[in-house]
C-alpha cells in the first residue's frame, strides 16, 4: 500500500513513524512534510490547502490512501478533491470538518445529537458578548468561531479581558462563542469514525498553557501523556456512547458522513462527563504520545475507515508502557515565535533508550543544518514502564537538545505521576 500524507507537522511525523513499521504499507510519502520527516520518506513542495494541487500528486504518486493531517487543508476541502480523483482519503469532508471549522456548527450539532457539552451562546458584537459574559459568569471562556490552530480560547477571570478577546474576533468580521466554564480534569480522546462506525483510540491528557503549573496564554499544546491510570474505568464507553456515537449519527443524517478522526475534547465535570471541543483530525501532541503506544498496524487501520470498513477489523493492540511527550517551542511563542534557529543534539537525542523525537516546526539552512521553522518545534518522546519513568526518560532527551530562546514546560504530567488527579464525579449510566 502506498500512502500520501498532508501536512508538515509533529502529528505526521508520528502518524508517518506508525505507517513505516507497517508491514503492509510498502511506501509512504509526505507533503509538504518538514525537516525531520524528510530524513525518513520522500517529500513533495505542494500547497498543503490547495485541492487540485493535492488530488494531482496523489494521482501522480498512484497512492491507495491519502492522510490529510492539519485541519485547513480539511477546512479547504482537500479531502473531496482527493474522493474525487477516486482515491481512498483518511479525513473528513469540507462540509464534514465544519465541526472543527466552527464552533457554532458543532453546537448545532451536539444539541440534535443531545451530546453533554457546556451552555453557550454565539455573538456577533460587543454587546451580545458582554450579556453572554454576564449570564454564564467568571471564569469567563471565550472562543474564536472558526479556526484558530489551537490558540483562539481564553479562559480567564478578567471580564475585560474576556470583552477584549471577543471584540478582537469582531473587528476582523469573525464571531465568538461564548460558554460557562467546565471545571474538573481535561482527557483527550481521539475516535476513528468511517461515516457509521466508532473506534476509539487511547485516552490522553495534554497541556494547552505555555507556562508551569498551567500559566499563560493557550498554545497549541505543550505535551501529553498516555494512557490515563486515573480515568474512571467506563470512559471511553460512555464517551462513544453518549457523545462520538451520537455525533456521527447525526453527521450522517445531515447528509455529510464523517470520515476521520473526531477529536473529543472532555471535562470530566462535578455533573459528569462534558465536550469541551471537537476537533477533525489527529492533534498535538495528543498524537505523538497515543501513537507511540499502538501496536495494531496503522496503515490498514486507516484505510478500514477510509472505506466505510471499520467493523471489520479486530481490537486495537496496545503496548504496556506509558508514553509521554515533551514539547519544545520557539522563543516568543505563541505570540511572534523565533524562526532559523539551529537546532543541536537531537542525534544524542534520539539514541536514548525508550526515546524519539518528533519534529513539528523544522527546516534546514543553506548549510543542510536543521533549523527552527515554526512555534512549535519539535516534541520529545519518552516511552516507559510506567508514568515516572517516561518523564524521566522525555526529560532526558529533551535536555540534549538545545535551541536558542527554546522553552518547554518542566511540568508536563508531574501531578499525574504524584497521584494528585482526581475526579470528581460518577460517570453518568447513557
Amino acid at each position: 500500500m502506498k500512502v500520501l500524507v498532508i501536512g508538515p507537522g509533529g502529528r505526521e511525523h508520528a502518524i508517518i513513524r506508525s505507517l513505516l513499521s507497517d508491514p503492509n504499507v510498502s511506501e509512504v510519502h509526505a507533503a509538504p512534510g518538514n525537516a525531520g520527516i524528510g530524513a525518513i520518506v520522500p517529500t513533495h513542495a505542494v500547497n498543503a490547502s490547495d485541492p487540485a494541487a493535492v488530488a494531482a500528486l496523489a494521482v501522480k504518486l498512484d497512492s491507495d490512501l491519502v492522510v490529510v493531517g492539519p485541519e485547513a487543508p480539511l477546512a479547504a476541502g482537500v479531502s473531496d478533491a482527493v474522493r474525487a480523483a477516486g482515491i481512498a482519503v483518511f479525513g473528513p469532508s469540507k462540509e464534514a470538518a465544519q465541526l472543527e471549522a466552527s464552533k457554532a456548527f458543532a453546537k448545532t450539532v451536539m444539541a440534535e445529537a443531545q451530546v453533554p457539552t457546556a451552555m453557550a451562546k454565539v455573538a456577533v458584537n460587543s454587546g451580545e458578548a458582554a450579556d453572554a459574559l454576564d449570564t454564564f459568569g467568571a471564569p469567563y471562556v471565550v472562543k474564536d468561531d472558526g479556526l484558530a490552530a489551537g490558540k483562539g480560547v481564553v479562559v480567564t477571570n478578567d471580564r475585560d479581558e474576556a470583552l477584549a478577546h471577543a471584540q478582537s474576533c469582531f473587528d476582523v468580521g469573525g464571531t465568538v462563542v461564548i460558554e460557562e466554564f467546565l471545571d474538573g480534569p481535561e482527557v483527550s480522546l481521539f475516535v476513528l469514525a468511517d461515516g457509521r462506525t466508532c473506534v476509539p483510540l487511547a485516552p490522553a491528557q495534554d497541556f494547552k498553557r505555555i507556562f508551569d503549573g498551567d500559566e499563560g496564554p493557550n498554545t497549541g499544546g505543550m505535551g501529553a501523556y498516555s494512557p490515563l491510570e486515573w480515568a474512571p474505568a467506563g470512559l471511553v464507553q460512555e464517551v462513544i456512547d453518549r457523545v462520538a456515537q451520537p455525533t456521527i449519527d447525526a453527521m450522517a443524517r445531515r447528509g455529510t458522513p464523517f470520515t476521520g478522526v473526531l477529536y473529543c475534547g472532555l471535562a470530566l465535570t462535578s455533573r459528569g462527563t462534558r465536550v469541551i471541543e471537537f476537533n477533525a483530525r489527529f492533534g498535538d501532541p495528543e498524537t505523538q504520545a497515543v501513537l507511540a503506544r499502538l501496536k495494531t498496524p496503522l496503515g490498514g487501520v486507516l484505510l478500514a475507515a477510509a472505506k466505510g470498513q471499520l467493523d471489520e477489523i479486530d481490537e486495537l493492540r496496545w503496548a504496556p508502557e506509558t508514553a509521554v511527550a515533551v514539547v519544545l517551542a520557539s522563543g516568543n511563542y505563541p505570540d511572534a515565535p523565533r524562526t532559523g534557529d539551529r537546532i543541536r543534539g537531537l542525534k544524542k537525542a534520539n539514541r536514548l533508550d525508550g526515546v524519539h523525537v518528533l519534529h513539528a516546526g523544522t527546516g534546514t539552512d543553506a548549510f543542510g543544518n536543521t533549523v527552527s521553522a515554526g512555534g512549535r518545534v519539535l516534541a520529545v518522546v519518552g516511552l516507559g514502564e510506567d508514568l515516572e519513568d517516561a518523564r524521566e526518560k522525555a526529560y532526558a532527551g529533551i535536555e540534549l537538545i538545545s535551541l536558542e530562546g527554546g522553552q518547554y514546560r518542566k511540568d508536563i504530567a508531574a501531578k499525574a505521576a504524584r497521584g494528585e488527579i482526581t475526579v470528581a464525579t460518577i460517570l453518568e449510566q447513557a
